[in-house]
């Protein structure tokens, strides 16, 4: 397992990094879900005073973790101990608009969608919600 006692991820940066996974998970990055990124980092209220250029620090660390066996759990490891429960939901709501963002959705997004409604003890009813609130913004 990778040493992530030195890394320490606020709870905006635990947001990106999410994104960022979501994005990574089927190994091609889309532009438009960068662009989706970009956007909920200059609009979305939760990034209000983010520092934009830590993004490529936290992108840097979500790509060095998914290199390492246990990587993903470290990842969520991370993630847990930064992010608030408040922000469960608005997490698993902004990973669900970049996986939504190309108009598909493989199965490595599917799985790590999935992983990440465990990891964040996302309601069933509510991850329906959002998913479908998701589908909803991107149907073309």
């Amino acid at each position: 397992m990778p040493d992530t006692s030195s890394l320490s991820l606020s709870a905006q940066d635990s947001l990106v990094a999410l994104m960022i996974a979501v994005s990574a998970s089927d190994e091609d990055i889309r532009t438009a879900e960068l662009v989706k990124i970009e956007s909920a980092l200059n609009l979305l209220p939760v990034f209000s005073g983010y520092d934009n250029d830590r993004v490529s620090t936290i992108g840097k660390t979500v790509f060095d973790l998914f290199e390492q066996e246990d990587g993903l759990d470290a990842l969520f490891g991370l993630i847990r101990e930064a992010l608030p429960e408040r922000l469960h939901e608005t997490a698993y709501a902004l990973a669900c608009d970049v996986a939504a963002a190309d108009g598909t959705l493989d199965e490595a997004e599917l799985r790590l969608l999935e992983e990440i409604r465990y990891e964040l003890n996302i309601d069933r009813l509510h991850a329906a919600a959002i998913e479908r609130g998701a589908r909803a913004r991107h149907l073309t």
